[in-house]
């Protein structure tokens, strides 16, 4: 299953309108859903290729982050949320950073190893767009 963005509810502008991306110099061009969940879980810290992987994440209220929760991650926010309490609690890991859009596409452009999502609108050529099947 390949998801397309602007593909995803007609109804809802922003959940159709969120795309994952990396640094523009990064390899990654595609990834499978499943890898992309093991990254923003904290499943796994490196890419297929097995460099490095840092998620990040817009803040907390962010229409893109609902978005990008429910439709790449199969998960609410709230699920989310205690996904990420108990792996802290537990001492197993730490969320992935929380910025906002623009901080987040600067961050992304500046490190090989960032992987985030942006409303398809704030991608510039700083980031590449990567195809989630």
């Amino acid at each position: 299953m390949l998801i397309v963005a602007g593909a995803a509810d007609a109804a809802d502008p922003v959940l159709g309108d969120v795309v994952v991306v990396v640094a523009a110099g990064t390899p990654v061009e595609s990834l499978d859903k499943r890898d992309l969940e093991d990254i923003f879980l904290g499943r796994t810290s490196t890419f297929p290729d097995g460099r490095p992987a840092m998620p990040v994440d817009l803040r907390e209220g962010t229409p893109a982050r609902e978005a990008f929760y429910r439709v790449f991650l199969g998960q609410s926010p709230a699920k989310m949320k205690a996904h990420w309490s108990k792996i802290v609690f537990t001492g197993r890991g730490s969320p992935p950073r929380e910025v906002s859009s623009a901080a987040a596409r600067e961050l992304i452009a500046g490190d090989g190893r960032a992987i985030g999502y942006l409303e398809r609108a704030l991608a510039d050529s700083s980031v590449k767009i990567v195809e989630v099947q």
